[in-house]
């Protein structure tokens, strides 16, 4: 774990240039909405650091699939619905659906297509709420609550840690700084882009020292998707394929690993050597920034394929790949 705000800089400036390439919940809203605050209101937060001394830093990185389903298999009325899967790339390895999508940035009808099953990244955090937004909010037994910030509110985190001003570590007990969630809009959005550090330093309270010492940290890893296994690979990539083809949800084939949020898949049972993945929580996360498109973006000669006739192409090229 990086002691200092030095060793997280110089963290920070390392993961920048690399771009390209066990414990209980601790009660059942130990997740902290910030989301669901009201316009104009700001909600004030002490981060704390992570209970893995291996981490250099005091959040952990998560990083979804979205796979979009015209429907449930075998459900009439069923609407569209979303499954979202870990990408491999959060655990160090190679992503197979990456693999896959990286190249169609590099055609401009694709593009649109590419960004749709792009990774999105989200941030885990642990800490106090000083001041809370949220009138109908409970504070749980255990004080120390999870967040699950945006990359624009962690941008801003970030940015303000490579400041040279920042003269100690934000999660020093005794000297740390709160952050301060603030909630606007922009073009019907929620935004987050006002939010800031707080500039006067202050000590944790004996409360708040005293449920550290009572429930002590989470590891923050512990609450990241669990890793895929070989058969849950290839589920993900079949999962993907029909995606991509249109195909809707199909429980009794993939329930037993992932499902869309809410859905229930009664008397699924998970292949040997496997364990059922639970359901991705309905938190929001934000577009992960996609690979720019390599080829010139100019009015094409003949008509643009119907969406259906690209996706067809692209389950060509990636079944085509598979043989080789």
């Amino acid at each position: 774990m990086a002691t200092t705000l030095a060793e997280i800089r110089a963290k920070l400036q390392a993961s920048e240039g690399n771009k390209g390439g066990n414990r209980s919940a601790g009660g059942d809203n130990a997740i902290y909405p910030h989301w669901n605050i009201a316009e104009g209101s700001t909600t004030r937060v002490r981060f704390l650091p992570d209970g893995n001394t291996k981490n250099s830093f005091f959040w952990a990185e998560r990083a979804m699939i979205r796979l979009p389903f015209a429907g449930v298999k075998g459900q009439a009325d069923s609407k569209p619905v979303i499954v979202q899967v870990p990408c491999m790339e959060m655990y160090g390895e190679a992503c197979p659906i990456l693999a896959e999508v990286r190249p169609w940035f590099k055609d401009p009808s694709l593009e649109e297509m590419g960004r749709k099953y792009w990774k999105k990244k989200s941030y885990l955090f642990q800490g106090f709420v000083r001041e809370n937004a949220l009138s109908d909010d409970k504070t749980p037994a255990n004080p120390i609550r999870r967040f699950t910030i945006s990359p624009q509110i962690f941008n801003i985190i970030k940015a303000a840690l490579m400041d040279p001003e920042m003269e100690e570590l934000p999660t020093d007990l005794q000297r740390g700084l709160d952050f301060q969630i603030v909630k606007t809009s922009k073009g019907g959005y929620a935004d987050y882009s006002t939010s800031k550090w707080s500039r006067k330093e202050s000590a944790l309270t004996a409360e708040e020292q005293a449920a550290i010492d009572e429930h002590g940290l989470f590891n923050l890893s512990d609450f990241l998707p669990k890793k895929p296994s070989e058969v849950e690979l290839k589920v993900l990539k079949e999962m993907f394929e029909a995606s991509v083809d249109g195909q809707p949800y199909d429980a009794d084939r993939w329930g037993a690993y992932y499902k869309p949020y809410g859905l229930d898949v009664p008397n699924a049972a998970p292949a040997a050597g496997s364990t059922p993945a639970p359901a991705a929580a309905a938190e929001p996360v934000e577009e992960d920034d996609a690979p720019a498109p390599t080829a010139p973006v100019a009015a094409p000669a003949a008509e643009a394929k119907p969406s259906s006739q690209r996706a067809e192409d692209i389950l060509a090229m990636i079944r085509n790949r598979q043989k080789q």
